[in-house]
């Protein structure tokens, strides 16, 4: 007969956290959410760290580079859903490495030579209103001067009009020179009104633009999760099947992490993949693999050499594998037990791989519930279809305003790669619904309102980092009678019209 384990498995809802001593100096803005993203030595530090401990699900109804740049903004990190075509997805990775930068590498280039109609046609396959004019229209070519949406109009002038009859010539622009600091580069801008700045190397060649608005992005969202090129930071999720095609068009549009995307972390299929990503990159490409809800399959992936593991099969809110197949785990008791492989395996090798608590969460509680538990960071999916950024429509139902929302495993995103195992292809079965979410506005409104509730339970709990309250809080089940108890009871709750 099977192995029969006779452990309850639990949930996030049968928990509740208990208060420890709030000093004075335990305040909300004293709290620090860096969690590790990727797999680290002791006494080194992680290649990443996430300032917000979310990532978004790898779902076609939440990740795609709207969602991605305003997570990445708040210090998260999106994984860009992997159930596209190959260009599609690299494009949106693009999206979000072209959208914020420092020293931005200039991607329009034009010669003196062309006409405004090239301009304009430039404009319309990059997006960009700044072009760079350079001898040979390349972005490392000799500077000779710019472009912008002020130099022309479009109703007026010629459509063959040069471009260096129109043009800020070089010798009525400020430059600086490459090896000038970020900041330096900012304090020009702000001396002589500039809405940009090119940088240009000791020959004139053109190097990078730095742009006002950068500056006071970063100004208005200081968490922000940037590369070594101050650029937002991004995901894309892989499968098993046609990753030595995707993973390096990925990498070319410069994603940053990848993460292998399956209802099944614990198989051959994923190790064989990371060993791929290890053979041809070694330890310059990060990344993760999942989903599992044991020590077996922890250790399995990370001996494999995953970064990180996700933990979590069936506690989605749109997922219904344990219904189709009565596999899965209780999230909470999944999270504890893999929390404590991860444990003993940095004892034992003195290498930390950071697990990412995915499914489970119902209410904002439960997301403190999960990092305590030993979560590095969450994945979601529900949380963020809701808001503006979503890629999904947003539809007045029943009088009410919601989002669409659906599985991965479900008909309508037809991601059979992440689910199907070969074989008969009747054989194939829906794990995820289709539905809808209440919508909730804009997701940096609504992702401080939560932050907020997680720093001021861990200032009830007596600590300021997420490693802290890992190893001091402390943690009790709840009976359903005490639930009960845990919420209005005994009145008759007031209208809210009236």
């Amino acid at each position: 007969m099977a192995n029969i384990i006779n452990q309850v498995s639990r949930t996030f809802n049968e928990y509740l956290i208990i208060p420890g001593l709030t000093t004075k100096q335990h305040t909300p803005d004293a709290v620090n959410l860096q969690s590790p993203l990727v797999r680290y030595k002791k006494n080194e530090t992680p290649g990443i760290s996430l300032n917000t401990p979310f990532v978004s699900a790898i779902m076609q109804s939440v990740s795609d580079s709207k969602l991605a740049i305003a997570l990445a903004k708040e210090g998260g990190l999106s994984f860009i859903f992997g159930s596209q075509s190959i260009e599609d997805q690299a494009g949106m990775v693009m999206e979000v490495k072209k959208y914020k930068a420092g020293f931005v590498e200039s991607r329009a280039n034009i010669t003196p030579e062309n006409t405004l109609k090239d301009i304009i046609a430039l404009k319309e396959k990059t997006g960009f209103s700044t072009v760079g004019v350079t001898d040979n229209g390349e972005p490392s070519g000799k500077l000779l001067g710019i472009v912008t949406s002020r130099d022309y109009r479009i109703s007026r002038d010629d459509s063959e009009k040069k471009v260096k009859d129109f043009m800020t010539p070089i010798e009525n622009m400020i430059t600086a020179k490459d090896g000038i600091s970020l900041g330096e580069a900012n304090d020009i801008i702000w001396e002589y009104k500039l809405n940009q700045l090119p940088i240009v190397d000791e020959n004139h060649n053109l190097k990078y633009f730095v742009f006002r608005k950068d500056y006071d992005s970063h100004k208005r969202n200081p968490n922000e999760l940037l590369d070594s090129n101050k650029r937002l930071m991004v995901g894309a999720g892989i499968n098993t099947r046609d990753y030595r095609d995707r993973i390096p068009a990925l990498i070319d549009a410069g994603v940053d992490v990848l993460c292998i995307d399956s209802s099944d972390g614990f198989s051959e299929w994923q190790k064989e993949t990371i060993e791929y990503v290890r053979k041809q990159y070694g330890n310059d490409i990060f990344i993760g693999a999942g989903n599992v809800v044991d020590k077996d399959g922890f250790l399995y992936l990370a001996e494999a050499g995953a970064d990180f593991i996700k933990v979590g099969v069936g506690g989605g809110s749109i997922c219904i594998t344990r219904e189709q197949k009565g596999i899965g785990r209780g999230q909470a008791t999944a999270l504890i037990d893999v929390a404590e492989a991860r444990n003993k395996y940095f004892e034992e090798t003195g290498e930390y791989v950071p697990i990412c608590s995915d499914g489970g969460i119902v209410q904002d509680y439960h997301m403190t519930l999960a990092l305590t538990m030993g979560a590095d960071f969450l994945m979601m999916g529900r949380y963020f279809a809701r808001f503006d950024e979503s890629p999904t429509r947003k539809l007045l139902v029943g009088g009410n305003y919601v989002k669409e929302y659906w599985g991965e495993g479900s008909n309508r995103a037809r991601n059979w790669q992440r689910y199907d195992m070969g074989g008969n292809s009747n054989l194939k079965f829906e794990e995820g619904v289709d539905s809808y979410v209440p919508y909730a506005g804009k997701l940096k409104d609504n992702l401080e309102q939560t932050l907020g509730k997680i720093k001021s339970t861990m200032c009830s709990c007596g600590v300021s980092t997420l490693k802290q309250l890992q190893s001091k809080a402390k943690i009790t089940l709840v009976s359903s009678t005490s639930i009960i108890e845990g919420g209005a009871h005994d009145v008759i709750i007031k209208d809210v019209d009236n």
